[in-house]
């Protein structure tokens, strides 16, 4: 069967298609070169020449675009990808990786970027001679590279660019216009991106993320940018704009370029505006310069309307407005300029008194002036204030007051000058009044506690100072309010308040005087001595070790002054002092004269004199001999030699020969001390029997206070010629009545424990 159409039916559907195509962006891409510099270049400002465009080989990369009914910011314009040029016009339907492998980048554009491999480069240059001193371009850059979903981070790190270069017609150096703004950062896609699945940057500068229904066929765009710079008229320069990807062709980008927008502009200076922190202040000129040396005539527009009569090169401001001018250069020259002014009114002019208490009622006391601000600022917490003692230096800012904090009035009701700025540095001067009140303020009742905090022996104590709030602001007006202080200084220069009044934990034990200030917004209406008196018991009922002798009693004293005394004993006593005869923990618990109860606790420890001892004694080693002392009994022991040094380790050691008194002592005072003599012995290492009466035998010094010490003579042949026991007085030298000879003789000395001594000496004559 056949099926034929009705011309209706075939318009209507070519009419739908016109419709919905108007929706997107339209490219040609027939344009020449020369006529796509022709749609860039707005008026005859420059003179351009020397005109070329390089692309894709394998289709148009270029082309000339309107917007048709879409809303793209630029109404036309030419397009310049790293595809194909009509393949940039709506729905973002696709995605958009057209280039070929083999389609070269731009090493001018990577120096630019300071990146490296790129690829499908696009290219438009040519040469211009401008009639201006400032030229500019406005620009949106759109990518595919501008990700709403990623497999890899490693995505985000592709950033496709381009740059507009521009250099003398000399040069070999380029400056790439196409930065961020105030910044020398070039424009690409890691550098300007909003928030999403890559790190965004300069997302100030981002549009948007493009969903399907959008004018092109990318995935997101920058906002129009211009790409500005100062020429000198009449100079030649060349200038090249290049766009291309990076690392790979997949992934296209475009550079949209406003048609007309390759202009010259003249430079206004910065929109004065509160948001860039730079308005005018009120009363304020500000003389717009747009002087053009071969200009022919001026005009010049406020909020878009023509301002009668201004036609000079410059104009002054004194309102908040859009100021505009037209510059003629040539019949056919025209530049432009525009900047927006915006005015900021000053702080109002007041006159405040700031009121402070004065003890002595002579109008003179230390004022804190940044007490004051908040007066002159009418509340307005973004103004700033410097305090000056003559008009004219505040009008001037000089000479301002450095320690606004302890500042001496010099006169009563001194007149001093604020100069109050806004955030945007308008000033006005105000007055401030110092002035003075009386400080009739009743004295409050004491605070008095016990210490029951955690330590109650240290005197510091928690306490709630707001609960003398009413009594100190009795009978004064009800919107005052009061600030705690540690000194009177600062409770004079309103600084350093006690954060948390109603939890203030005393800094000196036992009490101190605080200092409450009446407020009336900064007035000072009085301030007021608050006595903190923290009761403690202090180190009289610290904990107590005790120590019990032997079998004996101890008396456990809490000390005398108490109301009440309550042992834990069985049965409970209630006296001062009582006496325990077994080890363990007693505790007491007292009760002041202030009714603040306490407790203290005595620990009653086991201890002992020494009843006996076990002494080694280690002799015989030439003047090394050591006592080693083990104590029996219940104590805790020290030791001496001589009955006034004591040591702690129950060994002495290089000992010489002699007779020792071993004094054994209770570290804790059970007497009576242990004591006990020993005897320690060495060899004499010769002997002179001649006759003389001295040292006329050999034999062990004190050995007749060890008499079961045996000794055996030999002779250098190992023949006994003596032997003898401890009472004995020694050997003579002889043998059967005669003297032997002198020489070295050996001996064996056998101990009481079985322990022998050998050793030799020699015989003398």
């Amino acid at each position: 069967m056949k099926i034929r159409l009705s011309h209706y039916y075939i318009f209507f559907i070519l009419l739908l298609s016109k419709t919905v195509s108007a929706q997107y962006i339209q490219v040609d891409d027939t344009y020449t070169a020369q006529e796509l510099v022709e749609a860039l270049v707005a008026n005859s400002c420059a003179s351009v020449s020397n005109i070329s465009i390089n692309g894709s080989s394998e289709g148009t990369s270029y082309g000339y675009f309107t917007s048709g009914t879409s809303n793209f910011p630029f109404e036309n314009g030419i397009v310049l990808t790293t595809g194909l040029a009509t393949s940039a016009t709506g729905p973002n339907s696709s995605l958009l990786s057209e280039g070929a492998t083999d389609w070269s980048g731009d090493t001018d554009l990577q120096q630019a970027l300071q990146v490296n491999n790129t690829t499908n480069a696009t290219v438009l240059e040519f040469d211009f001679i401008p009639l201006t001193d400032v030229i500019s371009f406005d620009y949106i850059f759109s990518s595919e590279q501008y990700l709403t979903s990623i497999t890899s981070s490693a995505q985000c790190n592709y950033t496709d660019g381009f740059a507009f270069l521009l250099k003398e017609i000399d040069s070999d150096t380029y400056q790439n216009l196409a930065v961020v703004p105030n910044t020398d950062i070039p424009v690409r896609v890691n550098t300007v991106r909003g928030v999403g699945v890559c790190p965004e940057a300069n997302e100030q500068y981002f549009d948007a993320f493009n969903g399907t229904n959008h004018p092109t066929n990318y995935n997101g765009q920058t906002v129009i940018l211009k790409a500005e710079a100062d020429v000198i008229a009449g100079n030649q320069y060349h200038i090249k704009l290049v766009v291309a990807d990076q690392g790979n062709n997949l992934y296209d980008s475009a550079i949209f370029l406003g048609g007309g927008s390759f202009t010259a502009t003249t430079d206004l200076g910065l929109d004065r505006l509160v948001v860039n922190d730079n308005p005018l202040c009120e009363e304020e000129t500000y003389i717009l310069d747009a002087t053009y040396p071969t200009a022919t005539d001026y005009k010049w527009y406020k909020d878009e309307v023509l301002i009668d009569g201004a036609t000079e090169a410059t104009y002054e401001v004194t309102e908040t407005g859009t100021y505009n001018v037209e510059v003629q250069i040539t019949t056919d020259c025209f530049s432009y300029g525009e900047v927006t002014i915006e005015y900021s009114a000053k702080p109002e002019v007041l006159t405040r008194s700031l009121i402070q208490c004065d003890d002595n009622n002579d109008g003179l006391t230390t004022f804190n002036l940044n007490l004051a601000t908040p007066l002159v600022s009418d509340g307005n917490n973004s103004f700033t204030a410097t305090y000056h003692e003559s008009a004219t230096d505040a009008e001037e800012g000089i000479n301002s007051i450095t320690n606004t904090t302890l500042y001496q009035n010099n006169t009563p009701n001194q007149e001093i000058y604020a100069r109050v700025q806004n955030p945007y540095g308008c000033y006005s001067v105000s007055t401030v009044i110092l002035t003075t009140s009386v400080n009739g303020v009743t004295t409050p009742t004491p605070i008095a506690r016990c210490d029951e905090d955690d330590n109650p022996e240290d005197g510091i104590f928690t306490v709630n100072l707001t609960q003398r709030d009413d009594e100190i602001l009795e009978g004064l007006p009800d919107d005052l309010v009061l600030g705690y202080y540690l000194s009177a200084e600062d409770a004079l220069e309103a600084i350093n308040p006690i954060g948390n009044p109603a939890n203030f934990i005393n800094t000196t034990p036992g009490g101190q005087t605080l200092y409450a200030r009446i407020f009336g917004g900064s007035e000072c209406y009085g301030i007021a001595e608050l006595e903190l008196v923290i009761y403690s018991y202090g180190d009289s009922l610290a904990n107590e070790d005790i120590y019990l002798c032997d079998d004996g009693s101890v008396i456990l004293d809490a000390g005398n002054g108490y109301v009440s005394y309550k042992w834990d004993t069985d049965p409970e006593q209630e006296t001062s002092t009582i006496t325990v005869t077994e080890t363990g923990n007693y505790t007491v618990t007292v009760v002041n004269e202030f009714g603040c109860e306490g407790s203290k606790t005595f620990t009653v420890l086991q201890s002992g004199r020494a009843t006996s001892a076990i002494i080694t004694i280690n002799d015989f080693t030439d003047g090394n001999n050591t006592i080693n002392i083990t104590p029996e009994g219940l104590g805790d022991y020290e030791y001496s030699l001589n009955g006034v040094i004591y040591q702690d380790e129950p060994i002495f050691i290089e000992l010489a020969s002699g007779q020792y008194t071993i004094y054994i002592r209770d570290k804790n005072g059970c007497m009576p001390v242990y004591t006990d003599t020993i005897f320690v012995l060495d060899y004499p290492k010769f002997f002179t029997p001649n006759g003389d009466g001295v040292n006329e035998t050999w034999r062990i010094p004190h050995m007749n206070n060890r008499p079961d010490i045996e000794v055996v003579v030999f002779d250098r042949f190992g023949k006994i010629v003596s032997g003898f026991k401890g009472a004995s007085s020694g050997w003579d030298g002889t043998l059967l009545g005669i003297k032997l000879p002198a020489t070295d003789y050996w001996f064996t000395i056998t101990l009481e424990n079985g322990q022998t001594i050998k050793g030799h000496f020699a015989l003398l004559r």
